[in-house]
């Protein structure tokens, strides 16, 4: 038997003594669309389809009773085109597909009229709205080498358009909040900074700090009325939900989902029950989970619908990946099911 004096931290993995019962939820409330997910190649590694078996997918949805994915991966030209065609157009009805635009276009000197022309051309294509991802605002620089911020006027421009297209705006701004803090001993997401070093954004002379992209966020958000958005994983501020509420009072544009969040709102049930009942028109379901399987579905639902207290948020990981707690589910009202799992999503995707 190990010595306590010798085993060492990193081989600590200690096990819940908590005896419970789980509830089994295998379908939603109502058929909902799961508003955010990765269906392309960009975030495969090998360059392959995230989803080799369509047809797979497919029978999950309808397992799980899934009406509709978001894929966020589209891009643009042929790789929109590849995508429109392997999903949205071989299954009409089931799958969505956004564009997303190269930010980096900014260091050139007609960068902002290059992206409205590539944004308008993809809307002429098909996509069914535009991801702007966290590279826009820790990595984007313009011509002169300044960071390009969320709020800067050349990103105004282009999200306008996006509105006056019918394009609703899909955000992810940030990290989570340790993401920029310093590795210390005080770091709550230490074991999943370890394994992605590169997630770390805490270097000041490099990144700006997290509240001063959160404001640029909100002030984007501010300075596009007629733009639709989505704050994506809880409005990208899981842990501060009375900074996400101010949000959501300044701005009637600005909604969230809650895709790869159990983790943060989990800890937190009864403060996020409580922004769902008070926002009900809001939050959009999304899980950003890929690929998507079965048992992630039923767990989702779980997380939700149930009143379940102190359970795993990723089964089957010996560490939880974002961070050593476990999560207790919502139990929302199930009034509020219909708009957060389908009516919301169908409103801000256009799809009557």
């Amino acid at each position: 038997m190990t010595a306590i004096d010798d085993l060492r931290l990193r081989d600590w993995t200690p096990r819940s003594q908590l005896r419970t019962t789980a509830t089994p939820v295998d379908h939603p409330a109502v058929p909902c669309i799961d508003a955010h997910n990765h269906l392309g190649r960009w975030l495969s590694g090998d360059g392959d389809w995230i989803i080799p078996d369509v047809a797979e997918l497919l029978r999950i949805m309808d397992d799980r009773h899934v009406e509709l994915i978001v894929n966020l991966d589209g891009f643009a030209g042929d790789e929109l085109e590849a995508n429109l065609d392997r999903y949205d157009r071989a299954n009409p009805g089931r799958f969505r597909t956004f564009c997303q635009l190269d930010w980096g276009r900014l260091a050139e000197p007609s960068g902002e009229k290059s992206l409205i022309s590539t944004l308008e051309d993809c809307a002429r294509r098909g996509a069914g709205g535009i991801k702007v991802w966290k590279n826009l605002g820790l990595a984007i620089r313009d011509e002169t080498g300044r960071l390009v911020r969320p709020d800067d006027a050349r990103v105004v421009a282009v999200l306008t358009r996006a509105g006056e297209l019918g394009l609703p705006v899909v955000i992810h701004t940030a990290d989570p909040i340790a993401f920029f803090e310093p590795l210390d001993a005080f770091n709550e997401r230490l074991d999943e900074l370890r394994g992605a070093p590169d997630w770390w954004f805490g270097d000041r002379d490099i990144h700006p700090t997290f509240d001063e992209l959160l404001d640029a966020h909100a002030a984007l958000v501010r300075a596009c009325p007629g733009t639709t958005f989505v704050g994506v994983h809880a409005g990208c501020c899981a842990e501060d939900l009375d900074r996400v509420e101010r949000l959501v009072h300044e701005a009637p544009n600005y909604h969230i989902d809650i895709a790869g969040r159990i983790a943060e709102l989990g800890r937190q049930p009864r403060r996020f029950a409580r922004f769902v009942a008070e926002h009900a028109d809001r939050v959009l379901f999304g899980t950003d989970i890929y690929p998507i399987t079965d048992e992630q579905y039923r767990l989702h639902f779980r997380f939700l619908e149930s009143a379940d207290e102190s359970f795993e948020y990723g089964p089957g990981e010996p560490i939880p990946p974002q961070g050593r707690w476990a999560v207790s589910a919502l139990a929302l009202d199930p009034a509020m099911l219909a708009g957060l799992y389908r009516d919301n999503a169908r409103r801000v995707l256009n799809l009557g």
